[in-house]
């Protein structure tokens, strides 16, 4: 599993952030720290198309972003900074750290950033999330997007089915 893969705060951090919202890695890239809202649980991303939204975190994301920035040490104002000598993360090394927990996990199927979103998207849609919820946690402008990134299970759809057919 992707969790157990993690060896450090940071990669714990981002891999909790990034299923938790949905985000793209170029909305977390240009986060701040000062951005988090810690009461509600939220963010607000600057997304495709420089459009604004809400994001959210659940408790998970929440335990592994606060023990993150306890445990850098720096003033940096980015939510996530590069290891040595600390300065905003870029898209490029987020991406390398995926690769590396990936490398170290036993999954067969190539992890990214992207590959979460599309995670968050399913997990939602087969918890019985509306679809119209989902595209707009995604930021999706069409819902056609958002259920080309979901597959539903096959005992959702079953009870879909049960539920919905007449006979």
């Amino acid at each position: 599993m992707l969790r157990d893969s993690c060896t450090s705060v940071l990669e714990h951090a981002l891999v909790e952030f990034f299923f938790a919202t949905g985000c793209r890695v170029g909305d977390i890239h240009k986060l701040d720290r000062s951005a988090i809202d810690w009461q509600r649980g939220c963010v607000n991303v600057i997304g495709k198309g420089n459009k604004e939204r809400e994001v959210y975190f659940g408790s998970k994301a929440r335990i592994w972003l606060q023990r993150y920035l306890n445990h850098r040490g720096d003033k940096d104002a980015a939510l996530f900074v590069t290891e040595r000598k600390p300065h905003r993360i870029s898209i490029h090394q987020i991406e390398y750290i995926f690769n590396r927990i990936a490398n170290r996990s036993d999954l067969q199927t190539k992890i990214s950033p992207h590959k979460l979103r599309h995670t968050l998207a399913t997990v939602l849609l087969n918890q019985g999330a509306p679809l119209v919820a989902v595209q707009s946690i995604l930021g999706h402008e069409k819902p056609e997007t958002t259920q080309l990134y979901a597959s539903l299970s096959g005992t959702v759809r079953q009870q879909a089915y049960q539920r919905y057919f007449v006979q």
